[in-house]
């Protein structure tokens, strides 16, 4: 949980990141998946709108307003009558690593026990290390 006032550091991200107070307060607001074949939305959980289903109260808050260019945007969403926002969850490759920066709120979703916040986190965890999707459990053979 992220907002943009009264930041002690202007900058808490090593690439241009800028928070606005853009959210979804629409709990049940379908998701657009912007690329579908991206690692964070395919392994170890490939996402789908069901992992956005029995979320509490709202989808995010304090979106990203104003980002790097070398961000990429992986979904998008509304509430109703407004236009589509897509600064919920961004992903930059950085160095060994990557950048990730989400508004979803996952601090309502986790203790909730909603399955699809975990799938989410898993992924965003999961991102870089090469994990398999959905690998079938292994059984040792006795010799």
């Amino acid at each position: 949980y992220q907002t943009n006032f009264d930041m002690l550091a202007e900058e808490v991200l090593p690439l241009k990141l800028k928070i606005g107070r853009d959210r979804i307060t629409d709990q049940k607001a379908e998701v657009t998946f912007l690329q579908p074949a991206h690692e964070v939305l395919q392994s170890p959980n490939k996402l789908s709108q069901a992992d956005f289903d029995h979320w509490i109260q709202e989808r995010g808050i304090y979106f990203a307003q104003d980002w790097d260019a070398t961000f990429t945007p992986l979904i998008s969403m509304n509430d109703p009558g407004e236009p589509a926002k897509q600064g919920a969850l961004l992903v930059a490759p950085y160095g060994q690593g990557h950048v990730v920066y989400t508004g979803l709120v996952f601090f309502r979703q986790l203790p909730a026990g909603v399955p699809g916040s975990y799938r989410i986190m898993a992924n965003l965890i999961g991102l870089g290390k090469g994990v398999k999707q959905n690998a079938p459990a292994t059984k040792k053979r006795r010799s």
